[in-house]
């Protein structure tokens, strides 16, 4: 089965509580409220901050078990929350967040791969996967020993009034290097063009684990990771095409010259604790959002997987 882009859109007349805007995210973003009536209801436009978190939770019924997920969404109040490496359907997740909007992408192999997107505002819809076209065009659907990694439930773009946000899941070149050439001729290319192709509508921020730390000042460890998977000259280069594709790295944007920032650690040799670790979890912009950030920061203080979470306030 091919997996095409799913649309699932928001309903032509909304009522309050399909966009929610709790009073504590005013108090932190400094919101300006905007007042549309659909139906004799109210609903609340951005029209200021919005703040955005990106986490690879390692399997999100692992986070929530040490009971540090729900805790961490309410001290941070993202608007938009979007996580990666899920490991679960929707209704094996015991999360109640009633104040959000879910959208999962799982994987057809039961606790793998994953993503999905919990947000306040209901989206104008919803895009699952890869458009047909694309696949099609780089053989992603083709099973390359691994599995088919269209069917590993690792994009999806949520559509807003005034851009696309996109969580991802890239493919892991592995320890030996075997899946390298899907990720080099085939996911990095296709992905960009998908970017490119939403961006061409509205603008586009994209996050997630993108399995690649791009420079030297991004790993602990430069000399001795140089040729090894998440710092072949393959991985970097498909992170140099998206920058001179327009994307903005948004942390390295605000924080050029900032080191041992990382947001994956080994579970090995206690290099959390430590700090030897890789920056490899980004939030990237379209270059028209690049004057709008206004925070882009990493968070190594949130425990719950060996990834912590990145954010990026955006000023709408």
């Amino acid at each position: 089965m091919n997996i095409a882009v799913k649309t699932v859109p928001a309903r032509a007349s909304p009522g309050i509580a399909d966009i929610i805007f709790p009073p504590s995210s005013l108090k932190l973003c400094d919101y300006l409220k905007s007042t549309l009536l659909f139906g004799g209801a109210r609903a609340y436009r951005y029209n200021g901050c919005m703040k955005l978190i990106s986490w690879n939770v390692n399997g999100i019924r692992a986070v929530h078990n040490k009971n540090l997920f729900v805790p961490f969404v309410e001290e941070h109040k993202p608007d938009i929350l979007c996580l990666q490496e899920t490991k679960a359907q929707q209704h094996q997740s015991e999360v109640d967040l009633p104040n959000y909007e879910e959208y999962w992408n799982s994987a057809e192999k039961k606790g793998y791969s994953g993503t999905a997107i919990f947000s306040k505002t209901k989206p104008l819809s919803i895009l699952l996967g890869f458009p047909e076209d694309i696949a099609k065009k780089y053989k992603l659907n083709n099973h390359d020993g691994y599995g088919d990694p269209t069917k590993e439930g690792r994009v999806i773009a949520a559509e807003f009034s005034k851009l696309y946000v996109v969580t991802v899941y890239t493919p892991n070149s592995k320890e030996d290097l075997s899946r390298l050439s899907l990720r080099h001729k085939q996911w990095d290319p296709a992905f960009l063009e998908y970017m490119k192709r939403l961006e061409e509508s509205k603008p586009v921020a994209f996050c997630g684990d993108l399995n690649v730390a791009h420079k030297e000042i991004d790993l602990a460890n430069p000399k001795q990771n140089v040729g090894k998977h998440g710092f072949t000259n393959e991985e970097r280069e498909g992170i140099d095409k998206v920058i001179k594709a327009g994307f903005v790295d948004t942390f390295r944007h605000l924080h050029p010259n900032t080191e041992k920032a990382y947001s994956w650690w080994s579970h090995f040799a206690n290099s959390r604790a430590r700090n030897v670790g890789w920056r490899i979890d980004y939030w990237f912009t379209s270059k028209a959002l690049a004057k709008k950030i206004k925070k882009a920061a990493i968070l190594p203080e949130v425990m719950g997987s060996d990834h912590c979470p990145v954010l990026l306030e955006l000023d709408l």
